[in-house]
């Protein structure tokens, strides 16, 4: 039977399987009371969020649904077909921060908001402001370019994080009657629909399983299906930008525009899970492991070119030119929790931290009110900052401004990615000061973390709710890490003799409150090189130290740019905290030296291959690296990951 929750579920998230989904895992509860990400959620809850309707006014997202609703004069602003997307993802973001914090003028900001959306739907369900403004009401005929089922996409999220976390039906039933509207337009051949046909830019599929996990409406689930599988068979001109190349069952690896790639994928993976569709899950899985193998930026970012914002050849990861979309790394994180639910593998959970820590957090700045869109590994002195959405320097806000909400949505809901239950534990994937829950057939299961993760490595664990039957604990060991040593209150284990599987450390016993597990990750600042194939580092080094990546700024360094810095690979790097520097952040030292020009005073900048007269190495210079993420948040000037070395 339908249902429709009248209360509000209280730790559910963003991705909330069925009882009968067949995923390995199934999310926990977490809360995050101190540390690293309390601190970036908390500029997110006190002046990202806040300052979102003001934005939205300014940028004609919220006029444009009055002019819709008949509660406004005027002309349509902006110039791009989805604004209505950036309102819903401000609401979703809100809706979660809400559950945390039931702030009083938040709470009646979204209530006015959404007011505002149910009046500029149409009666048949329909909300499309630029269609319904701008179009003459034409629907569905610009399908590759229209995003009309992407902004039904994130209009049903809101939706569902909305009635998730306040109960209230308000905002559900708008995104009801849209979904009944699409489905009564979108089918097969033979289906008896008016349209056989996908939108341009992925999104809908993923709203749609969790609109039929909050309603128990099967047809939800079964019109994502339709979606996914219609992807690939040229209903767009069979172009890769738009995934319509090749269908997903068959595809080798990951293809076109970054961001409408993984919201696909991550589609995939949540039918996977509940249809019990193995080829379906084979193709996730396959996919997955050809982006990260060949198609993956050191920091976690994805999308090398600018043009269409997609992905590249294999190897193919350019530095300067690299675009790495804030929302691309959003949504490998969406994807890759989904397979970490699907499968239970620890690697992709090491994804999702290289990704928070690195590309994802970059994208916003420190004080949290300005933001990049694209994320390159270098920027020169000098830079010609090419302007709009595709700058190199952080913007208050862009003209396509998809990722600031983007980014909103996805810290105010980050609790929900960071731990996993099944039928024999509790699963720790992220290391937070905290408190992590689980429920064990009706028994709850409470551990306390604390942490200063990741400036430094201990994590102390201790149980305070368990059943008193035997049950797991599994820490997940990260994938950069060389040493490590755990104490369980029994015995202590170190890197050798531990019993890790998978990237699973897996600590088994009857756990009694008060119990405590030691969990020392070594944090040694190291020196990464890439595969040989990546053209754009050979020859290179990166530094980083735990799960962050580093780099360096023109602010460090004055008297000269970056890019005559050449890395000396034989002195070991240091750390240093730096409590005056960026909010606070441990630094890397290094040695290194600036080149000299030839000294033959010639003009041509190519030398023979055996480096006869080569540049020399001029005065040493102590390098200091700051975290990545950290980056642009002082004057402009050059950056860059990877170093040339001796």
């Amino acid at each position: 039977m339908p249902r429709t929750r009248s209360a509000a579920l209280p730790g559910t998230g963003p991705v909330h399987p069925t009882s009968g989904a067949l995923g390995a895992l199934r999310p926990a509860p977490v809360t995050i009371g101190a540390g690293f990400w309390h601190t970036r959620r908390e500029v997110n809850a006190r002046t990202s969020l806040p300052q979102g309707p003001d934005l939205l006014e300014s940028a004609g997202n919220l006029h444009n649904l009055r002019l819709a609703a008949g509660a406004a004069e005027g002309e349509f602003q902006g110039a791009y077909p989805f604004l209505d997307t950036d309102v819903y993802k401000w609401l979703e973001a809100a809706a979660w921060r809400l559950a945390e914090e039931p702030v009083g003028g938040l709470a009646a900001e979204v209530d006015r908001i959404i007011a505002l959306v149910a009046a500029a739907q149409q009666p048949d369900g329909y909300l499309n402001t630029w269609f319904q403004l701008r179009k003459n009401g034409e629907r569905y005929q610009d399908l590759r370019w229209g995003h009309e089922l992407y902004c039904a996409g994130h209009l049903i999220q809101a939706a569902v994080a909305h009635h998730r976390t306040t109960g209230r039906p308000e905002l559900l039933d708008v995104a009801r009657r849209f979904a009944d509207h699409v489905d009564s337009v979108f089918g097969a051949p033979g289906s008896g629909k008016p349209l056989d046909g996908i939108d341009g830019h992925p999104e809908i599929e993923t709203a749609l399983v969790e609109l039929y996990r909050e309603t128990g409406e099967r047809r939800y689930l079964d019109l994502a299906g339709y979606f996914v599988d219609r992807h690939g068979h040229g209903l767009l001109g069979g172009e890769a930008y738009c995934q319509d190349r090749v269908p997903l069952r068959e595809a080798a690896t990951v293809e076109g525009h970054a961001v409408r790639q993984l919201y696909l994928l991550a589609a995939a993976a949540d039918l996977a899970s509940e249809t019990a569709d193995a080829e379906l899950r084979s193709a996730t899985e396959r996919l997955w492991r050809a982006m990260v193998a060949t198609k993956t930026h050191l920091t976690g970012g994805l999308g090398a070119h600018h043009d269409e914002e997609d992905f590249g050849d294999p190897y193919e990861l350019p530095n300067e030119r690299a675009y790495c979309e804030t929302c691309a790394a959003i949504a490998s994180v969406q994807w890759s929790w989904r397979m970490a639910l699907l499968t239970g593998g620890a690697h992709y959970s090491d994804l999702i931290e290289r990704t928070l820590y690195n590309g994802f957090l970059a994208g916003v700045s420190l004080d949290g009110e300005s933001w990049l869109y694209v994320n390159p590994l270098q920027v020169r002195d000098g830079h010609t900052d090419p302007g709009g959405d595709q700058s190199a320097r952080r913007t208050r806000w862009f003209r396509c401004a998809c990722c600031p909400p983007n980014v909103m949505r996805l810290l105010a809901s980050l609790e929900h990615y960071l731990a996993s239950t099944d039928a024999g534990g509790l699963q720790i994937h992220q290391y937070v000061t905290g408190e992590y829950r689980a429920d064990l057939a009706g028994a709850p299961v409470a551990v306390r973390a604390e942490t200063d993760y990741p400036w430094h490595g201990t994590i102390a664990l201790t149980v305070e709710e368990t059943p008193g039957t035997p049950w797991t604990l599994s820490l997940r060991v990260p994938q950069w890490c060389e040493a490590f040593r755990v104490h369980d209150g029994e015995r202590t284990y170190d890197g050798t003799d531990a019993p890790v599987e998978d990237g699973w450390l897996r600590l088994e016993r009857t756990w009694a409150p008060g119990d405590r597990v030691i969990l020392e990750l070594a944090l040694d600042a190291r020196l990464t090189a890439a595969d040989p194939r990546v053209d754009a580092v050979r020859g290179c080094a990166a530094i980083e130290r735990g799960p962050l990546v580093y780099c360096l700024e023109q602010a460090d360094h004055p008297g000269g740019g970056l890019d005559d810095i050449v890395l000396d690979t034989s002195r070991p790097p240091a750390v240093k905290q730096r409590p005056d520097l960026l909010g606070g952040v441990t630094t890397v030292l290094a040695a290194g030296h600036r080149r000299d020009l030839p000294s033959d005073g010639s003009w041509w900048p190519y030398r023979p291959a055996s480096g006869h007269d080569a540049p020399s190495a001029g005065d040493p210079v102590e390098l200091t690296a700051i975290p990545y993420y950290a980056w642009a948040n002082r004057e402009d000037g050059a950056m860059r990951v990877w170093l040339p070395t001796s």
